[in-house]
């Protein structure tokens, strides 16, 4: 059998808020080493026989990021598929599953559906389970790995296991998230494990089994998969058809129906790092038990999580606490509540202030942007243009702009002029100036904004032509 990987990379990661955000969650993010939990996701996979490019299911607002980060890794997708919006597991590895349906291979092909925000620490262990998954997969069954559940967490489903069936067991029970007392008991029982939302089996099985437990999804999802679209590395399916999908898990959608469910336990230090107590329990210690990052000065501090971005973080006397420096924001709340700053991201969205969605840094397919100084009427950014790449070109009703290069070499279209620019020239654009802005050169070109005007949103942008087939509802695009 052929492994046919499914790399969900939706989510926002609230709880992981203010280094997680809308537009750049936790999935896109480095916690140690070099990789973030996407491309360390993808880099497992390694020292499997017989496995495809993944498939990777995204959201709009993330497939560039998602894009540059397979690019950045050397993978390459066989497919990018974008959700026209989150209508939660289920449709999405729906999508996934007729896309792979759709490849000219001969073999029978056996999904392996990864989350791509999740932590795996014994690589080893994991390929195991894996391999023992495919082999039960290859007997019709539809498989998930369950962790031993060693604490009472009451953040996780759980799932109660029955008869042994080849290296796994048969599943009796899921189990959705308990309160603490009843996460208490399963701990103290044999046979319960944390269920790890990651999950083996063909693409005939699952089919079969949404024909027979989601009439309407497995009908809306592919009439849009039918009347899908493509542009560059994309994959878009028709969007008012996704919408009229059943929006369920495969949990609950699938796998609590099917006769066929089974297990395969997972003991490979893994973690869906939920909430800054997770990454806490994951992270390295030192002598007092606390997992730093960044320029951090501790005294007198025990079991804590502290991590600093932009400035030095001193902290003094605190005991099973979190505190998280960014450019824009501070967190510090107690390791045990820590799970409530999904609360607190809530009340920035009712608020509607931007750090819940965005970094000072934004990402964009043709370098980044981040904000160094705002005011009444005028705004300051740094902005980096990769080599070879360009802005769209567009124009502003409300503001004008002026350049000054930093480093690299510019080239600037003003109307109807092209001309380039060198490190400390610079140059205007007047509003409502057609503009664009290019980087010509093998190396990074980056100059200083200034906007000024009666209006500085970043959603005053008509965009005339655009390499990327961007659209002009993008939030903080440029």
């Amino acid at each position: 059998m052929l492994i046919q990987p499914v790399i969900l990379c939706g989510g926002s990661g609230t709880r992981l808020w203010p280094l997680s955000r809308q537009l750049y969650p936790k999935q896109l993010l480095s916690f140690g080493g070099d990789a973030s939990l996407l491309q360390a996701t993808v880099q497992r996979l390694q020292g499997f026989d017989k496995v495809l490019d993944p498939i990777a299911v995204c959201n709009e607002a993330h497939r560039f990021l998602v894009a540059e980060q397979f690019r950045d890794a050397g993978i390459s997708c066989s497919a990018i598929i974008l959700e026209p919006e989150a209508r939660n597991t289920a449709p999405a590895i729906t999508l996934a599953t007729l896309a792979a349906r759709e490849q000219q291979i001969d073999e029978e092909i056996v999904l392996l559906v990864l989350p791509s925000d999740h932590l795996i620490q014994d690589l080893e262990a994991f390929h195991v389970a894996v391999q023992q998954a495919v082999e039960l997969a290859d007997r019709g069954l539809m498989v998930t790995f369950g962790v031993p559940a060693e604490t009472p967490e009451t953040g996780y489903g759980y799932i109660r296991t029955g008869a042994p069936v080849g290296p796994g067991f048969a599943i009796s029970q899921f189990i959705e998230k308990p309160p603490l007392e009843k996460a208490k008991a399963y701990v103290e029982q044999e046979g319960f494990y944390w269920n790890s939302g990651m999950f083996v089996f063909s693409v005939a099985v699952l089919l079969e089994e949404l024909a027979v437990y989601q009439v309407d999804m497995l009908k809306q999802v592919s009439e849009a998969w039918s009347s899908r679209s493509s542009d560059h590395d994309f994959i878009r399916p028709d969007a008012s058809l996704f919408a009229a999908s059943p929006a369920d898990s495969i949990d609950y959608a699938v796998m609590e129906h099917t006769r066929h469910a089974a297990m395969v336990p997972l003991q490979a230090g893994w973690s869906d790092i939920g909430s800054w107590q997770a990454l806490w329990k994951v992270g390295d210690k030192d002598d007092q038990g606390n997992v730093v990052s960044g320029d951090v000065l501790v005294h007198d501090t025990t079991s804590s999580y502290i991590h600093a971005e932009h400035r030095i973080v001193a902290v003094a006397g605190l005991e099973e606490a979190v505190v998280v420096e960014t450019a824009d924001a501070v967190l510090v709340a107690s390791l045990e509540k820590s799970q409530q700053v999904k609360e607190l991201v809530a009340g920035l969205a009712l608020a509607d202030r931007e750090e819940r969605l965005t970094h000072r840094k934004v990402s964009r397919p043709w370098g980044y942007f981040e904000a160094l100084d705002h005011g009444p009427r005028f705004q300051v950014k740094r902005i980096m243009v990769s080599p070879g790449a360009r802005l769209s070109l567009q124009k502003h009703a409300y503001r004008a702009e002026h350049w000054v290069v930093v480093s690299g070499r510019a080239r600037v279209t003003r109307d109807e002029e092209v001309f380039e620019l060198s490190e400390n020239e610079s140059t205007y654009i007047p509003v409502g100036a057609i503009h664009r802005l290019e980087n010509p050169d093998s190396r990074p070109l980056e100059i200083i904004e200034i906007q000024s005007g009666s209006y500085l949103g970043e959603d005053d942008i008509v965009r005339i032509d655009d390499q990327y087939g961007r659209v002009k509802e993008e939030i903080l695009d440029k």
